[in-house]
């Protein structure tokens, strides 16, 4: 097969037969609502492309503006985008463009009022898009009313719903929020949430829609029904919008640009017109207007929120702003609610520790306290099974398959996870799919997430789900191309048979949050283990080699040290934090800055023969000082005779980076305040509810301690909020 030449389809054509390999960056055309003009970086910005329909919206025809100077259609459209092009008229960086930046201008000697976009091209050049300004119907807008709400209702909507975003408590509630300000809003007939897992299958999470339609809440979709090249185009231009699926599209004149000779890449364009294989589709399922605005979360397309009407539809810039503005805080806001899982497993850890140890002590093996209760491992990642490898033996909860089965399921699990680092956990939702040799697992172990608990040995923590049958529904003869009710940009040629080898033999995929829990119950048990091993260390001196080994290969520093507080054994992890070895026989105390301090807490301790948890700074090669968070434990024999102490090390260099970040966001907060309220005539809600919908986020984050990094979460939360804020000075700018 040739590989397909990277130019624009012709106008009105498409393969329908791979929307993999489809185009749909370069277009070629626009919807025709609207007009576009691409100019030149000059001082005269000359028109060198514009949209086939320019003669019915602006008042010339292409001929007559094709390379003539941007003046040349009247009004102040000319000295509009001139402004925008000058740095120091924009200090929050409007000049660069790399996003469209909205503008409204007069065109014509009637002085037509226009909402513009503006954005600049990577390869040089500057898009212009223009959509009369009209709020009734015209010939402009080909009879269609343009939908926008008055600047007093838009802020009051605006504030009541971000101060309800910011008390959802969880995803659920908070997108059961979002389908229904936005259908408040916008006036379309459904709106959903559509959240990707982390294979990049799609599941309908919350609907809100006309009485009269059926609902898709629960439904699921597959991967590949959304192309890799739409996936990208979702994080680049985050709210989409179709008017009329049935419009005749513009297509740009010239086709290609002549300085370039290559079609326009159409990426950032508000205009472009859509796919025709999802313009097929949507006419199949009876839909004529959507609106797409995107969920992201660091970085990555976290889901989608999908609005449908059942007739043309044409919201106005600042509606379209609005819907932008309401799925960035919702954004951050589902950022900060799956974070918080992670101090919700340090919390289920702490009250484990304390039974492991006390099970190592009494009972000789933490193990069996693990599963005393399977409620406690089970319930929080909602798995119907769970299974232990550790040291040679498998350990059982719930519903499992049987021991060989599992044995030959952790040697899968281990051939497949050893590209992956070995903090990520393992998570397959149809075992049977992913290697048929392990088909006889399905109805009990579809689904497997696993944390792997040693580097140097087969330990693992698996939890498994059940196989889980899913209904589709769709219009027709099932033997025919299946049109399922599918709210996004999906292929009209799916059949039922392939639909069927989809749903059938799959657990219900694991999602975002319970990978991180899985994550963080993982780490914290090593740490755990480690511990529990150390005591053994000292209990047991005929162990003293294997546990030597588990304890120097701990990602974690570890010192074990005698009563008299001298350095039995320092592991690995600890060495190389440090810089310098540790000499056995040393006194602890030396390893850190505060010597004497230390001196006193481990008498203290020897006295009391209780533990102590305190930040100390560990001296490193050099004099050089790393903030640790130290845990002390005595360890004392059977006779009650103390043995030694164990002592664990947190590295809080990262820690101290996120406090640093939350302070400067802080800071940047108040500033913003204060801002707001001295350039404000009177308190502006929306303001004050993104400022407050931020500082929640922000505490919700930093309190997430073991799981991903926290200062570029609470960078990415300062980005975001100063961009929420961004949209809502240009919905501002549109109330004169």
């Amino acid at each position: 097969m040739q590989a397909s030449k990277q130019v624009a389809p012709a106008f009105g054509q498409a393969d329908l037969s791979n929307c993999e390999r489809e185009l749909i960056h370069l277009a070629g055309s626009v919807q025709p609502h609207g007009a576009l003009l691409v100019l030149r970086e000059s001082a005269d910005l000359q028109v060198q492309q514009c949209s086939g329909n320019v003669a019915r919206l602006l008042g010339l025809p292409a001929e007559a503006l094709l390379q003539r100077p941007l003046a040349l259609l009247g009004g102040d459209v000319a000295e509009r985008v001139a402004a925008l092009l000058q740095p120091q008229q924009h200090p929050g960086g409007h000049a660069d463009l790399h996003e469209a930046v909205v503008l409204q201008c007069c065109i014509g000697p009637a002085g037509r009022r226009f909402d513009g976009a503006l954005h600049r091209l990577a390869e040089g050049g500057l898009v212009l898009e223009l959509e009369p300004a009209t709020t009734s119907a015209s010939a402009e807008t080909g009879g269609l009313e343009l939908q926008d709400l008055a600047p007093e209702l838009m802020a009051t909507t605006l504030s009541e719903a971000l101060q309800r975003f910011g008390a959802a408590p969880s995803v659920g509630v908070l997108t059961d929020a979002v389908v229904e300000v936005l259908r408040h809003l916008t006036g379309y007939d459904r709106v959903v949430v559509y959240k990707f897992d982390p294979d990049g299958h799609g599941k309908v999470i919350a609907e809100a829609r006309h009485p009269r339609l059926e609902s898709l809440l629960g439904h699921h979709y597959p991967a590949s029904d959304i192309p890799q090249r739409a996936r990208a185009l979702y994080l680049l231009n985050r709210v989409r919008m179709l008017v009329d699926v049935n419009a005749q599209q513009a297509p740009l004149l010239p086709a290609l640009r002549p300085e370039t000779g290559a079609p326009l890449d159409m990426s950032l364009c508000q205009l472009r017109s859509m796919s025709p294989i999802h313009l097929q589709y949507l006419r199949n399922m009876g839909v004529t207007a959507t609106l797409t605005a995107s969920l992201v979360r660091e970085g990555q397309l976290w889901g989608l929120i999908a609005c449908h009407h059942y007739s043309p539809r044409h919201l106005r810039c600042t509606l379209r702003s609005a819907a932008d503005l309401l799925a960035e805080v919702a954004s951050t806001r589902i950022s900060a609610i799956e974070n918080y899982a992670h101090a919700q497993v340090a919390l289920m850890v702490r009250r484990l520790e304390q039974r492991l140890v006390e099970a190592t002590s009494t009972e000789g093996d933490w193990r069996y306290a693990l599963f005393r209760n399977p409620r406690t491992l089970l319930q929080p990642l909602d798995a119907t099974g769970a299974a232990l490898f550790c040291e040679g033996e498998v350990l059982v909860s719930g519903e499992t398959p049987s021991t060989p089965e599992l044995r030959a399921l952790l040697a899968w699990v281990q051939d497949q996870q050893q590209p992956v680092p070995v903090d990520e956990p393992f998570a397959c939702a149809s075992v049977g799919q992913a290697n048929p040799a392990l088909a006889s697992l399905t109805p009990t172990a579809s689904g497997v997430l696993a944390v792997r608990l040693s580097t140097n040995s087969p330990d693992w923590l698996m939890w498994f789900r059940k196989e889980q049958l899913q209904s589709v529904t769709w219009a027709g003869d099932p033997s025919k191309p299946m049109v399922a009710n599918n709210p996004l940009e999906l292929s009209p040629r799916r059949s039922f048979a392939a639909w069927s080898e989809i749903v059938r033999g799959t657990a219900v995929p694991w999602s975002s949050t319970e990978l991180a829990l899985a994550r963080g119950i993982g780490v914290a048990l090593v740490d755990i283990i480690v511990q529990v091993q150390a005591v053994r260390l000292l209990i047991a001196e005929h162990q003293l080699v294997q546990i030597r080994g588990a304890v120097a290969g701990s990602r974690e520093p570890v010192l074990v040290a005698n009563a008299e507080g001298r350095v039995v054994f320092a592991n690995e992890a600890l060495v190389g934090l440090r810089g310098a070895p540790v000499e056995k026989g040393s006194e602890i105390a030396g390893l850190f800055a505060a010597a004497p301090a230390v001196q006193q807490a481990l008498a203290e301790m020897r006295r009391s023969q209780h533990g102590w948890r305190r930040e100390l700074d560990l001296l490193g090669a050099g004099d050089t000082r790393v903030p640790m968070a130290v845990h002390a434990e005595p360890v004392s024999g059977r006779d009650g005779q103390a043995l030694g102490y164990v002592l664990t090390l947190l590295d809080l260099r990262e820690a101290r980076r996120a406090d640093t970040a939350r302070l400067n966001l802080e800071s940047t907060l108040r500033l913003a305040a204060q801002h707001t309220r001295s350039e404000a005539s009177e308190p502006d809600g929306v303001i004050a509810a993104i400022l407050t919908n931020a500082s929640l986020a922000a505490m919700d984050i930093a309190d997430a301690r073991g799981g991903p990094p926290v200062a570029p979460l609470l960078q990415e939360l300062e980005n975001s909020t100063r961009r929420a804020a961004g949209l809502y000075a240009q919905i501002r700018s549109f109330s004169g």
